[in-house]
Order: structure tokens, then C-alpha cells, then sequence
């Protein structure tokens, strides 16, 4: 592929990839903060795209399966310097994370049962269920501005948390009745807010890009694509067999990398309960283990699933040295979960570039936003219950499986660490780092003066 993707850039590639590593290195806090970065140093410092054109890209963003953030990187990155640009910002905004996230899943592995680690990783797991309580708050208080936004909410809890219905469905229905109702009810679906306040709307990167969407360039971007995102099963099927865990792996992750849609919570509880209840490849509270390696590193929330393919390769080798056979499980997870996203940056771009201000666009993003935060309400309550409590069993009601806690099973410190948490990022707005390093301090002390 060519990578004469748009009009020439003012900004020189050398420059812009000194940018794109200062971004990278400095995208902590999920999604939001993510996007913040970028709007600050793309908008507002170096003014290398205007505002609207940054909330377009991030529009569609948004309505795909992926990291919205990293999608939305190399969404810029391919206005300015075609596929190359979009490689170098896609891919240097997640290498941070990944190389980070090995380093302490390899600690993890080699010191899980000694008391200082467990002690910090109880502090930091009450701590992230307070993180993705906050995110239930903040995308609420943004989403949820009429009754048909709630309803959207409730019924999108309902369906995952009692009546297991998969999680693709919720999105799609979702994007659907937006798309569909959109053109009936437009002020309904109007997305309120936006990231930033800033008023610039010019930026060096105007003009739209040279490509011509065709049906050519479309299959050549997308046989490219596909067969990047297949090289693992093509090395690892001949050398280790159609049945190894690395293989279960790719296939899994490929699948959730087709329904990430509203961002890493939205996917968690599925990818979560899947890996702990159908594959074994995690016990409960890892996941929130794995979640608090993420949140406190540079990178794509989702980066995560980094850590549930390592553990599941673990300890399911299959001939492999154990520690190889994590170490590849992490690339192959990473490579199947981010391949897709530049599919469908290169694949879509010149397309969404003439739909600036598309209403049922809008409207699937607003509904799809909504049900997210019923999927992410489902998340923390499902992580919650493993975590707080010790055991946890399901109630027929209603013609659903609720979860219920046997409140006997109650683990008081983690419960009380979680609330306090929630309270310091609520409501005296303490940053998510601090809170994280606080909440590990008193784990660790609890966990050696208590034993």
C-alpha cells in the first residue's frame, strides 16, 4: 500500500513521532484521560488538527470495536502522514503498556504467594473497583441526560448481569434502535459535552485526504490487514498443533476484539467471566489483579487482556517451557486484540471524512454510549461480588440467574478500602494514581502486621 494517503503534511515524520512517544508516555487514566492528552498537545499546543475534526475522527472512533483512544492516534496519525504516520501513532501508543505490563506480569508470576505482593495487590484491586465505579459516573453523568438514555442503561444491565445475554447483542441492539430512532427523536440522541473547551477549529491538517475510496483500495487494505491479523495462527498451527492454548488464545481474543465497543469496560466482564468460568485460564480476583496493572500504566485499558492471555499460557504450556509459553501468549493476545484496530482506521477514514455531521451516526454513538454504561454497571458488580466477598451463588428469579454474596463471606479490609476510595475520587477528586498508591500501602501493612 502506498503511503501517499493524503495531501503532504507541514509536520515532518521525525517530529511527529517525537510526539506520538510524548503521548504515549504520558496516557494514563483510561480512555478519557487518553483523549485528553491528545486533545491538549494535537489541539491545543501544536494545533496539528482543529477541534471539529478532532471530535469527527473521534465520533468514529468511538462507534468501533477497539481502544477508541489508540484508534483515534492513528486515525490522526494517518491524516498526516498516510499509513506509515498511522502505523508509527497506532503502534507506539501501545508498545509502553505492553512492555510495562510483561515486566510486572513476570513479577507477578514469580512472587504471587509471597506476603508483600498479596498485600499490595489487595489494596489495589478495592481501589480499581472504585476506579470503574468512577467510570460509571462520569460516562452517566455525560450519557444520561433523558429517561430513554436510562432506559437503555437498565435494560443493558439486566440483560448481562441476569439473563447472560451475550454481549455482542446488547451493542448491536443498542447501535441499531440509535440508528433507526435517530431520525424520529433527534434531540435524544444528541450527544451533550466534549473533550475540552477549546474553541480552535483550523489546525495544519484541513484539507481532506487525497484517497479515493474505492472497492479496489478496500480489498487491498483489508487482505493486508487480514493477513497480518492471521500470521500468529499461520507460525503457531504447524509447529504446535490446532489445540494449543496460544491457538485458543488468538481465537478468543480475535473475537473480542470484534465487540469491544464503548471502550475496555464495556468487554471486561465478558472477557473476565470467560476466562475465569469457561477456560480456566484465571481465578476471580486476578482479573482485577491484571486490571490494576493496566490502570496504572501508559496505554490502552484494554492492554489488560495482556495479562489473562500470559496467565492462561501459564499454566496451560502444552510442551512449552512455561515462561516462553506466557511471554508468547502476551504477543499473540496483543497482536490479534490491536491488528484489527488499523483495519479499520485505514479501511473507514476516507469514507468517514464526508460524513462529518452524520445524525444516525450520532445517534447508534449515543445509544451504543448508553448501553455501555449498563455493561460497565455489570462489570463492576460482577467483579465486586468475587472480590468482597468470599463466595457467591445464583438466585432463580424473574426467569434469570441473579448473583447473590453470602454476606457471612464478607472480606471487611477490601470492602472498606473500596468505599474509601470511592469516596477520595468522588468526591475530593484525588487522582487515580495517588488513590492506587495509598490503597497498596495500607494493603501491604494490613496483609504484614495481620498476617
Amino acid at each position: 500500500m502506498s503511503a501517499a494517503g493524503v495531501v503532504a503534511s507541514p509536520v515532518s515524520l521525525r517530529e511527529a513521532t517525537r510526539v506520538w512517544i510524548e503521548v504515549a508516555l504520558e496516557s494514563f487514566g483510561g480512555p478519557a484521560g487518553q483523549i485528553a492528552v491528545m486533545h491538549r498537545i494535537l489541539v491545543e499546543e501544536r494545533r496539528w488538527i482543529g477541534e471539529r475534526r478532532f471530535l469527527h475522527a473521534l465520533n468514529y472512533c468511538m462507534l468501533l470495536p477497539g481502544p477508541e483512544a489508540q484508534q483515534l492516534a492513528t486515525y490522526v496519525g494517518w491524516l498526516l502522514h498516510g499509513y506509515r504516520g498511522g502505523l508509527i501513532a497506532g503502534g507506539l501508543f501501545v508498545l509502553p503498556g505492553f512492555l510495562t505490563i510483561l515486566a510486572l506480569s513476570l513479577l507477578y508470576t514469580a512472587f504471587a504467594d509471597t506476603t508483600w505482593l498479596v498485600g499490595l495487590l489487595v489494596g489495589l484491586k478495592a481501589a480499581v473497583l472504585a476506579v470503574v465505579i468512577q467510570a460509571v459516573v462520569k460516562i452517566g453523568k455525560r450519557v444520561l441526560h433523558n429517561r430513554v438514555m436510562v432506559s437503555i442503561a437498565i435494560m443493558a444491565f439486566v440483560a448481562l448481569y441476569a439473563y447472560a445475554v451475550p454481549f455482542p447483542v446488547v451493542v448491536v441492539g443498542a447501535g441499531v434502535f440509535g440508528l433507526v430512532c435517530a431520525g424520529l427523536w433527534p434531540g435524544t440522541f444528541a450527544v451533550l459535552g466534549g473533550h475540552g473547551t477549546s474553541q480552535i477549529d483550523e489546525g495544519l491538517v484541513e484539507s481532506r485526504p487525497s484517497v479515493v475510496p474505492s472497492l479496489g483500495r478496500a480489498l487491498r487494505v483489508t487482505a493486508v490487514c487480514v493477513g497480518l491479523w492471521l500470521l500468529p495462527f499461520a507460525i503457531i498451527v504447524p509447529t504446535l498443533g490446532i489445540d494449543h492454548v496460544l491457538v485458543e488464545e488468538g481465537v478468543f481474543f480475535s473475537k473480542a476484539a470484534m465487540v469491544t465497543f464503548g471502550g475496555a469496560y464495556s468487554v471486561l466482564s465478558y472477557i473476565a467471566q470467560q476466562a475465569v468460568e469457561t477456560h480456566g485460564w484465571l481465578r476471580p480476583g486476578e482479573m482485577l489483579d491484571g486490571l490494576a496493572m493496566a490502570e496504572t500504566t501508559p496505554g490502552p485499558l484494554i492492554q489488560v487482556v495482556q495479562f489473562v492471555g500470559y496467565m492462561g499460557a501459564f499454566r496451560n504450556p502444552g510442551g512449552l517451557d512455561p515462561w516462553v509459553a506466557a511471554v508468547l501468549g502476551s504477543v499473540v493476545t496483543t497482536w490479534v486484540t490491536f491488528v484489527p484496530c488499523f483495519l479499520w482506521i485505514f479501511l473507514g477514514a476516507p469514507y468517514i471524512e464526508a460524513l462529518q455531521g452524520n445524525r444516525r451516526l450520532s445517534g447508534a454513538l449515543s445509544a451504543i454510549t448508553a448501553a455501555v454504561v449498563g455493561v460497565i454497571c455489570n462489570l463492576a458488580l460482577w467483579l465486586g461480588l468475587h472480590v468482597v466477598f468470599g463466595r457467591v451463588q445464583e438466585v432463580e428469579a424473574l426467569g434469570g440467574a441473579w448473583a447473590v454474596p453470602e454476606l457471612a463471606t464478607l472480606d471487611v479490609l477490601i470492602m472498606a478500602l473500596a468505599l474509601g476510595s470511592a469516596v477520595a475520587l468522588l468526591r475530593f477528586k484525588t487522582g487515580m494514581i495517588r488513590t492506587l498508591l495509598v490503597c497498596a500501602g495500607i494493603g501491604l501493612v494490613a496483609r504484614l502486621v495481620l498476617g
